[in-house]
């Protein structure tokens, strides 16, 4: 793998095959720690003295419009950290705030802004614990730009990683794909696909904590957000050297998005959501962890979507042995084909 690019280009931030290249090349390659090599949403650590491991993430939002149906930056920002931490199986505790400002702002929007953290914060039940404020001159950014960090404890809980998949474990999917995506990109070009899409923005640790008590075994989650449900898929399937293969008529989409990624001529399954999580857990487990989902509010739509299966590498636990792993799709009418990850850009500054 190599980038060989000369400049970096909106594709290198859009959550496909060029976006990987460009963190395992140049950021791994660089300075990749254990931690950041694990390839996970957010990093497991453990320090002397402390009674349990931490999860540690950082994230940055740089989505257009800054406010959109069913949410807005600041919310998104709370959500996107809150996820990324609650993906490692921890309980996400305290998050950082910091606002790259562009001269000209207008400051109710601001406060606007600042207000939709507030209500995300305390929905997810996590403390906004330090900051940092940056402004800029005029034509130096669009707007207002957000960076954040979280941690999270784990008490008795396990860490999870992408690398924990096994053969025979079963896909779950929190909800309907793309709605995010959609409802951005709708907000954005001023489309009429329909009035009532919204982004599926929302804090996921309660559903993730939830699944956890019900299925404890579970490998691994991962909110598939940019890149949508095909880049996190490929990754796991890559992280833990398996395949997977997922039932399309299993997979919730709405039909109003479903007919406008048709419309578009986008693949659904690389659609950014903002608001979903995938839980691989082990199969007898699965039923389990199906109806922790669907009791929370986040998770009403819930279907376990797939199954994950062997290779046939020699190894379970080493999935650099493995030749290839490979995400499949079963069609409605009995065919298959490979989930492939995004290749170039499909919808910039969606988050």
């Amino acid at each position: 793998m190599q980038v060989s690019e000369e400049y970096v280009g909106l594709a290198h931030g859009a959550g496909g095959t060029m976006m990987r290249e460009l963190i395992e090349e140049l950021f791994v390659g660089s300075y990749g720690s254990d931690e950041l090599r694990q390839g996970d949403d957010a990093a497991v650590f453990s320090f002397p003295g402390a009674s349990s491991n931490l999860a540690f993430t950082t994230d940055s939002f740089v989505v257009t419009p800054r406010f959109f149906p069913g949410g807005d930056i600041g919310r998104l920002a709370v959500c996107g950290t809150v996820n990324d931490l609650a993906t490692s199986g921890c309980q996400p505790f305290a998050l950082s705030v910091a606002f790259i400002l562009e001269e000209g702002l207008p400051i109710n929007e601001l406060k606007a802004i600042c207000a939709s953290i507030a209500s995300a914060a305390a929905e997810a039940g996590v403390r906004i614990v330090t900051g940092d404020t940056k402004v800029v001159g005029k034509g130096q950014a669009d707007g207002i730009f957000i960076n954040t960090a979280g941690v999270g404890f784990f008490g008795n809980q396990k860490p999870l990683s992408g690398s924990y998949c096994r053969p025979g474990d079963k896909v779950l999917l929190s909800g309907t794909l793309g709605d995010h995506g959609i409802a951005i990109l709708q907000a954005r070009e001023g489309l009429a696909f329909t009035s009532d899409l919204k982004s599926d923005a929302a804090p996921l640790n309660h559903l993730t904590a939830a699944v956890l008590k019900a299925a404890p075994n579970c490998r691994c989650f991962r909110d598939p957000t940019r890149g949508g449900l095909a880049a996190t898929l490929n990754e796991l399937a890559s992280a833990s050297g398996v395949n997977i293969m997922i039932d399309e008529v299993s997979v919730p989409v709405k039909d109003k998005v479903r007919g406008a990624v048709e419309m578009l001529g986008f693949d659904v399954y690389q659609v950014a959501n903002e608001g979903k999580m995938v839980a691989i857990v082990p199969a007898e487990e699965a039923e389990a962890a199906l109806m922790a989902m669907r009791v929370d509010p986040q998770g009403l739509d819930a279907a376990i979507i797939g199954e994950v299966s062997t290779t046939g590498t020699t190894s379970e636990s080493r999935p650099e042995n493995a030749t290839h792993t490979r995400v499949s799709v079963r069609t409605a009418f009995g065919s298959e084909r490979i989930m492939d990850t995004l290749v170039g850009e499909q919808l910039p500054r969606i988050c």
